[in-house]
């Protein structure tokens, strides 16, 4: 009877012992580390802003772009896409890229790997596909996608159809 007590009593010291820990730990992890910082730096770009820098950065290189209707509500994203000589699209498209770091403030992305760019420049992120092999007389696929990170100007963005207003039903008299 006496082992019995002697060991619960060891198991208890045990078990108090194992809790603090934990509560220290778990105290410690979930410490207030201060707020979060920002998605992105500097004050947030209207999407018309953007697509006019980017076209424009694109056709000092000679790529003609045209701005694709974005069909997503409350979304940003934006698509230009248009055609260039396959010989020279991967050097033009270098050398626009190239024009957007210097010129236009635009930043390096993460890297995607494979056929494609990525920069970034406040709250938006461009990604630049370069163009795969032509069919023989057809000229090379120009796309770039531009989205948005946190929303979009509120003034720019599609608004959906308002909805008709409804007028209540004449009494039963």
């Amino acid at each position: 009877m006496r082992r019995t007590l002697v060991l619960t009593a060891v198991a208890s010291l045990a078990l108090t012992a194992l809790a603090a820990a934990t509560a220290a730990a778990g105290a410690f992890l979930l410490r207030d580390l201060g707020p979060l910082p920002p998605r992105f730096s500097g004050p947030p770009l209207p999407r018309e802003t953007v697509v006019s820098e980017m076209t424009s950065i694109l056709a000092a290189e000679g790529i003609a772009v045209e701005r694709e209707p974005s069909g997503v509500l409350g979304r940003c994203h934006e698509r230009l896409s248009g055609r260039h000589a396959p010989e020279t699209v991967d050097a033009a498209m270098k050398a626009a890229l190239a024009r957007a770091r210097s010129e236009y403030g635009w930043q390096t992305g993460p890297d995607t790997g494979g056929a494609s760019v990525t920069l970034t420049k406040n709250n938006w992120t461009a990604l630049a596909t370069f163009a795969s092999d032509p069919a023989p007389g057809l000229q090379a696929p120009v796309i770039v996608s531009l989205i948005c990170v946190d929303g979009d100007d509120a003034s720019t963005a599609p608004t959906a159809p308002s909805a008709p207003a409804l007028t209540p039903a004449p009494a039963p008299s």
